[in-house]
């Protein structure tokens, strides 16, 4: 939307009530969409407004003593941004003191803002009783000796933090100007414009992330850069991490729990902080009650077992009820292992279900016992993850109050989709989500490659399917998912302000605000090929199984490996030829944010790809062999550059320890791929000709046809980003058609249909699609979506699922027929490939 004058907000406002109730609807959220992207701030004097910050001039940040501590904490951080942003420092106050003022406070609990409230000065009918609303507005005279001030109302504590983080943004001041160093452009004067701001609620209730596998990056930050003095995450760590959350418009945290950690609660100020930034604590799927199992649980692991240690487990959960009954909590039911496990004692299925009723009724009966004796109003979750969907499945009875919150795959498709009865619960839906992760078949902790189309198509369909209660997402270190993490709450704030844009519309829009509107459309084009790029095989993805002796390592012909290759190295130049442009106080976000994962993401696919051309030659084609081999330690050695450039080099070494080189450690060995041992420095060459057939090579690739360029469509739609070429086109339900036309070569290959390895609605089963050649009865396809099975395990490494249909074509065009079976399949492409191609696949 165009930025508008804020004042059509009132207009439509008052268009609103004289409509019928589906029509004021649409009306209200276009009145939302407009207040919320508004500009608060202009470049100069401008009719109706007034000069907040300028020579000789700033305001009071005016905050009474009896708000919330969430407040004051937001009105301290306002006073540095403004000092950050004009030089000059606004004072934090608990009156007036000059001729201009910004006027802070929750509704009920700042008399100043009661005043106006009482005089209708400002309208806040419809902040009374809102989850987490806010109103930014200008007010003349609203206090003697004050001609001119901002307010900030907000309907509660983080409703009004939430309204001064947001003036602070429309300042200039990224949510992520500590934690990527995006620093704001400097301004001598800032000139506010006259009218109503209004904002939220917010589309989804809890909103938040999961800081884990912390050991990996950000806990040896914390300890040895940071935080040293502590050793530990801590108090000072979860401060920074507490206001990104706030300033991203988030609400939840799940903290970090791994061996190397102290649980969250062993130290009271951690959870005292977090009441003070208003932030609710919630856990993991495997820490029922808050309770970090790998920390806290001190007795022999085999007691942990409900089935036969129950008064144990019982005195050890309500221990927690008890200590943490003052805050605002967000309770994870149910049981799991100690860590990521299934729960001990059952054996059979039935057993499963019974206990873990018996398990949730007493937990309830805990938390009724110790922080409300109404358990309906305690905020609760449970999360079917791993194992506990099938449980769930089988037959488990979650209370009404409680939210399901639906896990996805680990690998960003989401399992399961709240049914019309579920999504209709008290407790309603939620979902889990993974930017990041550790575990089976392999991890991708190192970069953060999903791409924001997928996540968005994922959690837009589970909003619209009644998942808007809770929304967490595994964020690893925080960084470098810095951009999916933004993507991922902008949409559970306003669900409807990326429907329908595409993956390189917020791109461009997100580089704007954080790195300067200059660079951003070339900045978002260089992002959404690196995300298309890396989504086809991630980089910590590259391993595949060995097939016999075969010394081609991974399911890509020479031809297809030179064309990455190629798209890499076009990439990189384009990069570094942008970095130039970049202003010198962005130069330090600019590689955090985009020249690192770029770069390094092209030397991983150079140095897994060269040393696979080096073993497949070295016996027969030894200069081209020696040459690769050259390529290969090359791209190491720019591995281990970047990586010192990251950690100790950019912003004078703050996040030096933050960023390691995969593989360069013995940590969780069975998830990573293996390391590659590059050729000696007696058995390489120079990589200039290796580098030189790359480039120049002609693509020989198996002919290709994207799904996108079809000759006719019924019931399908494009979601750009996400797939091989363009996008993907994806049927929502049963019958839709999609047809192609292809042209086979005299060689004769045979049709290899590929499709995303999503999830149908319902309770999983499989996604199936019928194919027809030349108007020839149909062939079905169809793909069993069974988490854990190898099948599922390639289709997320590979992003795709694939089969072929029946026999070679012969020469010469085909019309090919797409017909969905299930709802929910998304069709990347249709390849032509050789008997032998198949046959490599099939042993893949």
């Amino acid at each position: 939307m165009k930025w508008m004058h804020v004042a059509a907000v009132c207009a439509l406002a008052l268009v609103s009530s004289a409509l019928p109730p589906r029509q004021a609807l649409a009306a209200s959220a276009s009145s939302r969409a407009l207040a919320e992207t508004a500009p608060i701030f202009a470049n100069g004097p401008v009719r109706g407004g007034f000069q907040l910050v300028g020579k000789d001039l700033l305001p009071t940040i005016v905050v009474d003593p009896s708000d919330a501590a969430v407040v004051r904490h937001a009105a301290d951080d306002l006073s540095d941004d403004i000092l950050t942003v004009t030089g000059q420092r606004a004072s934090v106050a608990t009156a007036p003191a000059g001729k201009t003022a910004i006027l802070v406070g929750t509704l009920g609990q700042s008399p100043v803002i009661d005043r106006l409230v009482a005089t209708q000065r400002v309208d806040v009918s419809r902040l009374k009783g809102a989850w987490e609303s806010f109103v930014i507005a200008t007010v003349d005279r609203p206090a003697p000796g004050v001609d001119k001030a901002l307010v900030v109302i907000g309907s509660d504590r983080r409703g009004t933090a939430f309204g001064v983080y947001e003036v602070a943004q429309a300042m200039g001041v990224s949510p992520w100007a500590w934690w990527a160093d995006v620093t704001p452009k400097k301004r001598e004067a800032l000139y506010v414009r006259g009218g109503v701001y209004r904002f939220g609620p917010p589309s989804v209730r809890y909103r938040g992330i999961f800081v884990n596998d912390e050991d990996w990056g950000l806990y040896p930050w914390v300890v040895k850069t940071f935080d040293p003095e502590r050793g530990d995450i801590g108090p000072k760590t979860y401060r920074k991490v507490f206001t990104l959350l706030l300033r991203l418009k988030a609400n939840t945290l799940w903290p970090a729990m791994h061996h190397t950690t102290a649980p969250f609660n062993s130290d009271p100020a951690n959870a005292k902080l977090a009441e003070e930034y208003a932030i609710v604590m919630g856990s993991s799927h495997a820490e029922a009650m808050l309770r970090n199992n790998v920390g806290e649980w001190k007795d022999d692991p085999a007691k942990f077992n409900y089935a036969t240690n129950p008064d144990g487990v019982k005195a050890y959960w309500q221990e927690r009820a008890q200590a943490n009954a003052g805050f605002e909590s967000l309770w994870t039911v149910g049981m799991r292992g100690i860590h990521d496990t299934g729960m001990v004692g059952p054996k059979t299925t039935e057993e499963k279900v019974a206990l873990l009723d018996k398990i949730i009724a007493d937990q309830r009966e805990i938390l009724s016992k110790n922080v409300n004796a109404d358990v309906a109003k305690i905020p609760q979750i449970f999360v079917p993850y791993k194992e506990v969907l099938g449980i769930y499945r089988a037959g488990l009875k979650v209370p009404d109050d409680v939210t399901i919150v639906w896990p996805d795959d680990n690998f960003g498709y989401i399992r399961q989709f709240a049914s019309a009865e579920e999504a209709g619960r008290k407790g309603g839906a939620g979902v889990y989500y993974h930017l990041s992760y550790l575990g089976y078949p392999l991890a991708y902790l190192w970069l953060s490659t999903t791409p924001p189309a997928l996540v968005q198509e994922e959690m837009v369909h589970a909003w619209d399917k009644g998942a808007r209660n809770v929304w967490i997402a595994n964020v690893g270190d925080i960084k470098p998912a810095e951009i999916g993490t933004s993507h991922f709450l902008e949409m559970a704030w306003d669900i409807d302000r990326w429907r329908g844009k595409t993956q390189k519309q917020f791109l461009e829009d997100w580089m704007a605000r954080n790195l300067g509107p200059d660079l951003a459309a070339k900045t978002a084009d260089l992002m959404d090929r690196y995300y298309r790029l890396n989504f086809e095989r991630r980089p910590e993805h590259l391993e595949w199984p060995p097939v016999a002796e075969n010394r081609h390592l991974s399911s890509y012909t020479p031809q297809e490996v030179n064309a990455r290759l190629r798209a890499f190295r076009s990439l990189v130049a384009e990069t570094k030829a942008t970095s130039g442009k970049v202003p010198p106080p962005l130069q330090d976000a600019w590689f955090e944010l985009v020249e690192f994962p770029i770069r390094i993401s092209a030397a991983a696919n150079m140095r897994f790809f060269a040393t696979e051309r080096y073993n497949a030659l070295i016996d027969g084609q030894q200069a081209m062999a020696r040459s690769a081999g050259g390529a290969a330690v090359e791209a190491q050695t720019e591995i281990t550059a970047l990586t010192d450039r990251f950690n100790n080099k950019i912003a004078g070494g703050k996040w030096r320890w933050l960023m390691p080189e995969e593989p360069a450690d013995s940590q969780w060995r069975i998830y990573r791929a293996r390391p590659i041992p590059l050729p000696g420095a007696a058995l390489t060459a120079d990589p200039a000709p290796f580098l030189a057939a790359v480039d120049a090579t002609v693509s020989a690739v198996s002919p290709v046809f994207e799904a996108e360029a079809f000759r006719s469509n019924r019931g399908w739609r494009l979601v750009e980003g996400v797939g091989r070429g363009e996008g993907v086109m994806i049927a929502d339900a049963a019958g839709a058609e999609l047809t192609l036309e292809v042209e086979a070569g005299a060689e004769g290959r045979s049709l290899r249909v590929g499709v995303l390895p999503i999830f149908p609605d319902g309770q999983g089963g499989e996604i199936a699609l019928d194919v027809s050649i030349d108007g020839a009865a149909a062939q079905r396809l169809s793909w069993p979506r069974v988490v854990g099975s190898p099948a599922w395990a390639q289709g997320v490494l590979d992003n795709q699922l694939t089969a072929v249909v029946g026999s070679p074509l012969s020469p010469g065009k085909h019309l090919v027929r797409l017909t969905s079976r299930t709802g929910r399949i998304a069709v990347d492409q249709l390849r032509l490939v050789a008997p032998e191609v198949v046959a490599v696949h099939e042993n893949h």
